[in-house]
């Protein structure tokens, strides 16, 4: 059985690998991250997403939406782009832009979103997977971890993780676990919760403790996927900007308090990046 020692999650960890722009940079020098959203009516989840992916510093953040919900989204975007897809080919063509794609939330537990993941797997340089992109593959887990060939972050919670390894949270210590899926899948997981354990393939384990109690609200989850995928499309390692993120989206937590929304974390970050940046040796 694997035994792994964890790691206390700091920034110690990760912010020599931080991507900060040089004088030489542009927005396209600095990461293009796409987000496929749902449908017309299950769009927030991917906006909350891109916002975060903005705000860490993606140089370019597009949605990639489906027809019915491309004006909605429109409507509620800014800097954020949207993009249209018509079918898996469509979506494949827009993946191959980005520098990583993001897919998952509240994109719906449907065959459509299976083929879109598979189709994202197989085109996109680096992937983040959350919620609905993981659950679609509970009946047949090794069809998407045979399909992952790029660097790939899985975001699920308990449950979510669950479903695409069955039982084996009940069979091991819950850090060794996700350590034993990680290498099974060929990803970094972040398994979170209160203490949210993070691993990637070579058993490295890192346990993020850097967190409040008032993260747990609706979207949370998704700004953590943003994040992380805005730091991956700059170019950060897959463990590297898995660590970080779930260090930020804590210190975000900790530094709103009682009363936050998902809709604040994204605007708590240009505070907390100046705090990172003016750090920095």
């Amino acid at each position: 059985m694997t035994k792994s020692t964890p790691v206390e999650n700091s920034p110690d960890l990760w912010s020599k690998h931080w991507p900060w722009p040089d004088e030489t940079s542009h927005k396209h020098k600095r990461g293009h991250l796409g987000c496929v959203t749902g449908m017309s009516s299950s769009t927030g989840a991917a906006r909350l997403a891109a916002r975060a992916g903005l705000r860490i510093g993606a140089g370019l953040v597009t949605l990639l939406s489906p027809p019915s919900a491309a004006l909605v989204n429109a409507a509620h975007s800014t800097a954020v782009m949207v993009k249209p897809f018509g079918d898996t080919k469509d979506l494949a063509d827009l993946a191959s832009t980005c520098d990583c794609v993001l897919i998952g939330p509240a994109a719906g537990i449907t065959e459509q979103t299976r083929e879109n993941t598979l189709a994202i797997l197989a085109s996109a340089t680096s992937a983040i997977l959350d919620a609905d992109a993981l659950t679609v593959f509970r009946d047949e887990p090794d069809k998407l971890f045979s399909s992952i060939k790029v660097p790939t972050v899985f975001t699920p919670h308990e449950g979510e993780f669950n479903r695409i390894f069955p039982g084996l949270l009940e069979s091991t210590r819950r850090s060794d676990a996700v350590v034993i899926a990680a290498q099974k899948a060929n990803a970094t997981i972040i398994l979170k919760g209160a203490v949210s354990i993070i691993a990637s393939p070579d058993g490295t384990l890192i346990e993020n403790r850097h967190a409040s109690p008032f993260l747990a609200t609706a979207g949370s989850g998704d700004v953590l996927a943003g994040i992380t995928g805005g730091l991956m499309a700059q170019g950060m390692d897959a463990l590297s900007a898995a660590a970080a993120a779930c260090w930020v989206h804590g210190e975000a937590g900790r530094q709103l308090g009682p009363g936050l929304i998902s809709e604040d974390l994204p605007e708590a970050l240009p505070r907390l990046l100046a705090e990172i940046y003016a750090s920095r040796a």
